[in-house]
């Protein structure tokens, strides 16, 4: 009874279940599939609220399948995890590295507002409502639009208020 309690098979454990290569390629796929779609869907207020965190564990439970199918053993997971970090620190470098790729790994600031104009379109396409903006004016020591000479959205999801 114990001999079961401790006994463990090391080939299952330490042996890949499928070809390195292949779960390099899902891993690579799945990484730069998930980073297109989060690019392009930036959250527009800089935290995560519940809906986000909802999304986020549901894509990590897709993408877990599409990137290693059923594995098992450790190597197979530590292939898949040395893959996705290998992607994430390569487009950091190309960001810094090289500034025609920044714009593709970080979306450029988006202006809100400039010399005192709100830019509804703006607005509307990252979906601030007029409160939000208040708020982060307020946060940044203006009281109203008037007061601004330039508010971003930045790439991160914060909002910078500079004011005239």
């Amino acid at each position: 009874m114990l001999d079961h309690l401790a006994a463990v098979d090391w080939g299952q454990l330490l042996v890949p279940d499928s070809s390195i290569a292949e779960m390099v390629v899902r891993g690579t796929l799945t990484y730069l599939f998930l980073f297109v779609i989060l690019r392009a869907f930036r959250r527009p207020t800089g935290q995560l609220g519940i809906a986000d965190v909802l999304l986020i564990t549901i894509l990590a439970d897709a993408a877990q399948n599409a990137m290693g199918g059923s594995y098992e053993s450790i190597s197979s997971g530590f292939t898949l995890i040395a893959t996705i970090v290998f992607w994430d620190r390569l487009i950091d470098y190309l960001s810094w590295r090289y500034s025609w790729f920044t714009p593709l790994a970080d979306p450029p600031p988006a202006v809100l507002i400039k010399d005192g104009k709100v830019d509804r379109a703006a607005l509307r396409r990252f979906k601030i409502s007029d409160e939000d903006l208040l708020t982060h004016l307020r946060q940044g020591a203006a009281e109203r639009p008037d007061d601004v000479r330039l508010c971003l959205l930045e790439s991160d999801g914060r909002i910078s208020v500079l004011k005239r």
